[in-house]
């Protein structure tokens, strides 16, 4: 079987709603009819929206150290209070952007969107992301019978390339990561250090065709992937490494003089 991708069509939200019955709805509107071995790909910033995880930043209130961050990388310093406020390591930045990392994951500005908004409209990170893909499984599974993943999708900057792409933030119902270590190359040489991130590489698809701009798909189903399905819980230390293990972080810190 061939490896397939469905986009879903969805309304747009305003305001927090039930996630859960929306995904539903979309399912049902656009004859859906599950399968196991299905995978589930959502936008985060739709999970977000369901949460109401939208911050309005004229009832922001920014710091000295906000201050400061504005005027060193030339950010609306409501903005940049946001950014101190969500991340919880600041590495440095250029202008417009400030370089941090949320939730162990590397993102300019925390992973805040203001897209689709008149600039103080401000979409956060979802709450525990994790603890969401895992209700939805488990909810899917008593409504539908079939055991499904989840991923919790985000666009990305990728470091010296153009354009973005789709990576997980959180995930359930499929292992996350592919140990190849211990397997041989085409040169019949063991690979010593190689994990394929399966997780990421998948989202990274359903990215592609669910878009950046006006499509309002935020959900995808692929299908016939092939990843190993579980229904043991993914732990958010299993997707991420510290940034003292991180080659970019650790050789940009490492500099030559």
């Amino acid at each position: 079987m061939v490896l397939t991708v469905i986009p879903l069509k969805a309304k747009r939200q305003k305001g927090s709603f039930d996630l859960f019955d929306e995904i539903s709805k979309i399912f049902s509107n656009n004859n859906i009819l599950l399968e196991n071995g299905d995978v589930i790909v959502i936008s985060s910033k739709y999970v977000a929206n369901s949460q109401g995880r939208i911050l309005d930043t004229n009832s922001i209130f920014a710091s000295k150290d906000a201050e400061s961050i504005s005027k060193k990388f030339k950010i609306k310093p409501k903005f940049a209070e946001v950014i101190l406020r969500e991340s919880d390591k600041i590495f440095g930045g250029v202008s417009g952007f400030v370089i941090t990392s949320s939730d162990n994951i590397l993102a300019p500005n925390s992973g805040i969107d203001k897209s689709n908004s008149d600039g103080t409209r401000l979409v956060l990170y979802p709450d525990d992301p994790y603890l969401v893909a895992e209700n939805l499984k488990r909810k899917i599974f008593v409504k539908h019978s079939v055991h499904v993943g989840i991923i919790i999708v985000d666009s990305r900057l990728m470091p010296a390339r153009v354009g973005t792409i789709g990576i997980a933030i959180a995930c359930s119902g499929l292992e996350p990561v592919k140990d190849l270590r211990g397997d041989i190359d085409l040169e019949d040489n063991p690979l010593k250090v190689t994990f394929q991130a399966t997780a990421d590489n998948l989202a990274s698809i359903a990215n592609h065709k669910m878009g950046e701009g006006s499509e309002s798909q935020p959900i995808a189903i692929i299908r016939d992937s092939k990843c190993k399905m579980t229904s043991r819980k993914i732990l958010h230390s299993e997707m991420t490494v510290s940034h003292e293990q991180c080659v970019y972080v650790r050789g940009f810190t490492n500099k030559l003089n």
